[in-house]
């Protein structure tokens, strides 16, 4: 380990609920000091953050960075970049790619991938089928963040449906189970309405009525119901209505929780009032529905019925995203302005920079017992944000570091910037670049 040392001076730093000033001492990739005053001693290289505000790097726990089979969308190396210039310094990645990870062979050499080509911290889930029990049983929990299920066909074939399959994975495997819920046959019994009445013209505007409130509560009360049938650890991805909230619960702390939400940026600022302008770039599985769930979810993860912020980042080409209705893919890519997005809501009133901290960083570390991140504590890696929080600035195309080359924010005015970026004691970010050399490592899971 290198003896260089990396000193922020002056810093506001927010974390575990307070906003403390105050220097961090950094030596190698973890934090070895911090305290209301370090003085330098030479060789130090010195960081003056005087008027900055300092959190710990994001944990996103779903995003799609495509590889392998999928990268004419996006690769690992090009979405975990775009994740650094916006503050996430660790990713969760979701096993729909081509060959889906729903082998341990798979599993291993998507992490060969991104040993070679991250940029940020990695992590990948596990993906459940309805005849892949005896792989799930086998796998490494210190390794593996989650076993992600799909409980709703969304992208890619992955849906289990078999009813005996779903309790026996819910009652034996010890891992965290993440689910996607729609229900598949409210979907096409919409979809086949839609069509009747539309024939292939269907507006976007029924994508929140054909993918509904009914197929999200239908799907995620019955996740919920057998999760306390069975004991399992469930987390619910993406909510995206009012109604279920109701499925959870904030009367006791995020670690004695056995059933956990999560929201996503995109549900938090959109509405159905926006696919009049942004058409099928913001279709996303769940859709984005009504203000009314809207205004719903950030209550919800403000009173901390919702425990997670996240990105479902989840890139298409934009030829593939300007296809009709029925043809054009869910998802969009989001990784490099989900935080801008939330500074933006905090400089509105919307939320606190606590509470973003809190489910941005503190409470995907605690769901998935990662080891030693999500929080600026002595001995922790040193994955560090800086943010400019009245910086404002527009998004514009020639900025995106995305492969895919758009965003669904293209054109939106953001109040709150990431300055720089660091990961594992090295300066990843900063000055609106990526450092070439990658300071990425494989997360690893605290459990027996």
């Amino acid at each position: 380990m290198s003896n260089s040392k990396k000193l922020i001076k002056n810093a506001k730093v927010v974390n575990e609920n307070l906003i403390l000033d105050c220097d961090l001492l950094i030596h190698g990739n973890r934090i070895e000091k911090i305290a209301k005053e370090i003085l330098p001693n030479p060789g130090d290289e010195v960081f003056d953050a005087q008027g900055k505000y300092i959190i710990p790097g994001l944990i996103d726990d779903q995003v799609h960075f495509r590889e392998p089979g999928l990268t004419h969308k996006a690769c690992i190396e090009s979405e975990s970049k775009a994740a650094l210039a916006g503050g996430i310094t660790s990713f969760l990645e979701m096993p729909n790619t081509q060959p889906q990870t729903t082998t341990r062979i798979e599993w291993e050499e998507k992490n060969k991938r991104a040993a070679t080509t991250s940029f940020a911290n990695y992590a990948f889930m596990f993906g459940g089928t309805n005849d892949n029990l005896d792989e799930i049983l086998a796998l490494d929990i210190k390794r593996v963040p989650a076993l992600k299920l799909f409980l709703g066909s969304s992208t890619g074939n992955m849906l289990v449906d078999n009813p005996k399959v779903l309790k026996s994975i819910f009652s034996r495997t010890k891992l965290v189970i993440a689910v996607h819920c729609e229900d598949e046959q409210t979907i096409r019994k919409n979809l086949k309405a839609a069509l009747d009445r539309y024939g292939d013209d269907i507006p976007i505007a029924e994508h929140p009525l054909i993918r509904s409130e009914e197929a999200c509560y239908l799907s995620s009360s019955q996740a919920v119901a057998l999760a306390k049938e069975t004991g399992a650890r469930l987390h619910v991805f993406h909510v995206s209505t009012a109604k279920e909230l109701e499925l959870f619960r904030n009367d006791i702390p995020l670690e004695e929780k056995k059933i956990t939400a999560e929201v996503c940026t995109h549900h938090l600022w959109f509405s159905a009032d926006d696919y009049q302008e942004k058409g099928t770039h913001i279709k996303w599985n769940p859709a984005v529905k009504s203000k009314t769930d809207r205004a719903a979810l950030w209550e919800g993860l403000n009173t901390d019925l919702l425990d997670v912020l996240a990105t479902d980042h989840a890139p298409h080409t934009e030829e593939e995203k300007n296809q009709s209705y029925t043809k054009a893919p869910s998802g969009g890519p989001l990784v490099q302005h989900a935080l801008p997005a939330l500074l933006t809501a905090y400089n509105q009133g919307k939320i606190s920079l606590e509470k973003i901290v809190q489910k941005s960083c503190h409470n995907p570390a605690i769901l998935f017992d990662v080891k030693d991140r999500g929080y600026i504590r002595e001995g922790y890696f040193a994955d560090l944000v800086v943010l400019d929080l009245d910086k404002e600035f527009e998004v514009v195309k020639e900025d995106l570091l995305y492969q895919c080359g758009w965003s669904p924010f293209e054109g939106t005015q953001f109040k709150g910037s990431v300055e720089r970026t660091l990961l594992n004691g090295h300066w990843v970010f900063a000055d609106g670049n990526i450092h070439p050399d990658s300071a990425a490592m494989e997360l690893t899971f605290d459990r027996e």
